[in-house]
């Protein structure tokens, strides 16, 4: 036996259960049995959200290089109503190039097995079938990978790894022209550039919107410029026509603003590192020089470039003329809040358009399924939406009209705006001029952008793989009103006094960065607001005395935390430094007798 070997606490991992059965096994069924010998590591997920989509591109390098002992299975765990379809998940995995099996689990049986509180959560199980690690949140990937060599080691002295092919199998792939096309740009010539998401290319279709004039990109995920044959980028999404004429391309996974010349077909780079942004670098300065995070789409306002940063929850500008960027909107944290660029709140902005009066940006701010825009003078205001936990599909009066997971926006001539409300499978407007919300066409699945040519809107339905085209109606098309809530079972607390506690452990062979002060930060606030008497805003400490309103039965604490740790070897003049950070929604009920704590782990490694 190998004494050297770290002792943990195990606990005996829970079955895999999920009604929707598994993905990317061929239809084979897998029990934690099937997969004994295998170091296996569960990613709690959900495909609406940034954070979990970081996760698979995190993983994708340690799932390559242990291919014979390491199984990834993802467990996806819905947010809202249209996750829970089994169609919509199968689309998700090929959309984003997931390479493992995935459970679906639409009634998060799963999740509450493992007592999962957040997307997303990653948990690993040794090869005897005992968890032995979890973590919340991104940037944990350094971590993972130097357990699974500890495990690997350790179970092939005890002779319990088993080595060989994984259960993944390869779906067919599919023969059409576009592959869930994300966004469209009318170009001058009248015909339209796509980005074709899923095959890491943009191609030029006709003025019919169905014949493919050229294709743009290797069609490899990669990142590198050159002749459109030879160029490569990573689930590109937004475009944007720049006054020379070239096209601004939001490069997401590539974390990088390209540049295309559609008379030559070349590619180059205008902003981005290919690294993706984290708390603590740059927010401004030459933009090749500073870290992007998942831009999801672009537009000119203003003289200068806006890029909606999913990844960070904020709105950045890029300056073609001083060719720097910096951040125009937006904290970081994620939620709805109004005022000041910088005191606004934002949750995966995903969509940008300009107002035909030039005096708007208008934005689909997706995970708090809300319309909002900004001003000439930097502020941000919310036309729909409440929050993000609140969505469906109502008309009526914008205050509580009623919009799920938009991803895309378009300005209308008369002033309106019409958007892509992507998971409710419609096109709706907004009419500033009445405060009006109306669906103006329905049946199209997962619409995530739409362009104006004439008299008609041609709507990028991604999950069709296809423009459709639509005559704009002189009246919009009338639905039944559904609301919808985030369905998580809620956690009993007492009302009073809660201690909630941020645990973090800095993965083996580290420790906290504090060369520049404070490695932690913990950020709360509740909906509603007046459920915390006491509590809110942002300090350094991991731990705080909460005080919950008795009057009030129950509502969603909200908790942002983030913590530095380095490699802890003082013969290292340059460390290697990670920023862990999560985001949590926790709902909770207000009971006597409740609980009067609340863990929540952040980051955590085996106990020694």
């Amino acid at each position: 036996m190998n004494h050297s070997a770290p002792r943990r606490v195990r606990v005996r991992a829970p079955e895999l259960i999920g009604k929707g059965g598994w993905l990317n096994t061929g239809g084979e069924q897998y029990t934690l049995a099937d997969l004994r010998g295998r170091v296996v590591i569960l990613d709690f997920w959900t495909f609406c959200c940034i954070n979990c989509l970081h996760v698979l591109d995190e993983l994708r390098e340690l799932e390559e290089k242990h291919r014979d002992t390491v199984v990834i299975i993802g467990v996806h765990s819905p947010k809202f109503v249209h996750e829970a379809e089994h169609q919509a998940v199968v689309d998700a995995v090929e959309r984003y190039g997931v390479e493992h099996p995935v459970l679906d689990d639409p009634e998060l049986a799963t999740w509450k097995q493992y007592a999962v509180r957040a997307w997303p959560t990653l948990v690993v199980i040794d090869p005897e079938g005992y968890v032995v690690a979890q973590h919340a949140g991104e940037g944990h990937a350094h971590a993972i990978a130097r357990l699974v060599a500890e495990l690997e080691e350790e179970h092939a002295a005890k002779g319990t790894l088993r080595r060989g092919d994984g259960p993944y199998v390869a779906p067919e792939p599919s023969p059409t022209s576009l592959r869930f096309p994300g966004k469209a740009l009318l170009l001058p010539s009248g015909t339209f550039l796509v980005s074709d998401t899923t095959r890491h290319q943009l191609v030029e279709l006709a003025a019919d919107g169905e014949t493919v004039v050229r294709r743009i990109g290797s069609g490899a995920r990669g990142f590198a410029d050159g002749p459109a044959d030879a160029a490569a980028f990573s689930e590109p999404q937004g475009l944007a026509l720049l006054d020379e004429g070239a096209v601004v391309v939001a490069d997401t996974v590539n974390h990088a603003l390209r540049r295309l010349d559609p008379a030559t077909g070349e590619v180059t780079t205008l902003a981005g590192t290919g690294r993706q942004w984290w708390q603590g670098s740059p927010t401004s300065g030459p933009a090749r020089e500073v870290d992007l995070s998942s831009p999801w789409d672009v537009a000119v306002f203003g003289g200068r470039v806006w890029i909606a940063m999913a990844g960070v929850h904020q709105l950045w500008t890029y300056d073609p003329e001083s060719a720097s960027v910096e951040v125009a909107a937006g904290t970081t944290n994620e939620g709805l809040v109004d005022g000041p660029g910088a005191e606004a709140w934002f949750a995966q902005p995903s969509g940008l358009a300009v107002s035909t009066d030039g005096e708007r940006l208008w934005l689909a701010d997706s995970e708090t399924s809300a319309l909002r825009w900004v001003d000439r003078d930097g502020a941000v205001h919310t036309a729909v939406g409440t929050g993000l936990f609140d969505f469906g599909h109502r008309d009526g009066a914008a205050e509580q009209a009623l919009l799920q997971h938009p991803l895309g926006v378009t300005a209308l001539p008369d002033g309106s705006v019409a958007v892509s409300d992507t998971y409710n499978h419609a096109l709706r407007r907004y009419d500033p001029a009445t405060g009006e919300v109306s669906t103006l066409a329905t049946d199209l699945r997962e619409p995530s952008d739409a362009v104006l040519v004439g008299e008609d809107i041609v709507v990028v339905e991604s999950a069709r793989h296809r423009l459709t085209r639509l005559r704009l109606p002189e009246a919009a098309v009338q639905v039944a009103s559904v609301a919808h809530r985030t369905q998580r079972a809620a956690t009993e607390v007492a009302p009073g006094g809660l201690r909630l506690d941020v645990i973090f452990q800095a993965p083996a062979g580290q420790k906290l960065d504090t060369r520049y002060g404070p490695s932690t930060r913990l950020l709360v606030s509740s909906t509603p607001p007046e459920l915390l008497l006491k509590g809110e805003g942002a300090d350094t400490d991991l731990s705080r005395e909460l005080e919950l309103n008795p009057a009030v039965s129950e509502g969603v604490l909200h908790v942002s935390a983030m913590a530095a740790s380095c490699d802890d070897d003082p013969a290292n003049e340059y460390p290697a430094c990670h920023v862990h950070q999560q985001d949590w929604g926790v709902p909770v009920r207000l009971t006597q007798g409740g609980a009067e704590r609340l863990p929540l782990v952040l980051a955590g490694m085996d106990a020694e």
